[in-house]
């Protein structure tokens, strides 16, 4: 009678309805950190849906300084899983289990990620050090607490160093006039420019060969191209 019980509690589905949605510079997934906090200067928005919306709901929010995320992968949900795949952190070669792993593709599509939380106006909150994509569903927000989630003699396995490119960044002239003609609407653009590049984003394949090629992404409304030359990201042009 136990292991029918215990089958009948596998097969049970869940429905999650999403609390909101981001607003993210991120507009493709390529580019997007692959683990928050990496690019400090990417700042988002979390927008509530109507259900969700009144102000009872983040009453106290703002005495935290960082969040839990917990959202939905809901531009590679389709795409199904698999038991293995293979980490960008080992250059995707090497193959690791699902669940050793921060794989977007898992058998059921939900991320976590801590952000820091910079204000609460108008119902919304401004947040940063995010890596999500524009548009990523909400499902929940708990508030981080540093005393039972911040773990000092955690090993992190094959990730157990902070990633580190060594890569440098630098820009076009024509690249720095779109930056000091966007200045205003967009003051810290050339600082997450060169975050995110400095992470090199580029698959792993692609990193151990060095190839030199021209590359391109979408941040805010802007299509950037840069060109891998050596150990530097020359941005080419922002349009």
């Amino acid at each position: 009678m136990k292991n029918e019980g215990n089958r009948k509690s596998s097969s049970q589905e869940y429905v999650f309805k999403p609390i909101g949605y981001i607003e993210s510079p991120y507009r493709q997934k390529f580019a997007i950190p692959r683990q928050p906090g990496l690019v400090p200067s990417a700042r988002g928005v979390i927008h509530f849906y109507d259900d969700f919306i009144h102000a009872d709901c983040i009453r106290g929010i703002e005495d935290f300084s960082h969040l839990w995320l917990t959202f939905v992968f809901h531009e590679t949900a389709a795409q199904g899983w698999k038991p293995l795949v293979r980490p960008p952190r080992l250059g995707g070669n090497a193959r690791k289990g699902v669940f050793a792993t921060r794989s977007t593709f898992r058998p059921n599509p939900i991320g976590l990620s801590v952000v820091e939380l910079l204000a609460v106006e108008k119902k919304q909150l401004i947040i940063r050090g995010l890596d999500l994509l524009h548009g990523t569903p909400i499902l929940d927000i708990k508030p981080y607490l540093p005393y039972s989630d911040s773990i000092g003699n955690a090993l992190g396995g094959y990730a157990d160093d902070k990633p580190t490119s060594g890569m440098s960044v630098s820009f076009s002239p024509e690249a720095e006039n779109t930056i000091l003609q966007q200045q205003k609407a967009f003051p810290e653009l050339q600082q997450l420019i060169t975050e995110v590049l400095q992470q090199d984003p580029r698959p792993g394949y692609q990193r151990e060969q060095n190839w030199e090629k021209e590359y391109g992404m979408h941040l805010y409304e802007f299509n950037i191209k840069w060109r891998v030359i050596g150990n530097d990201n020359h941005v080419i042009s922002i349009s």
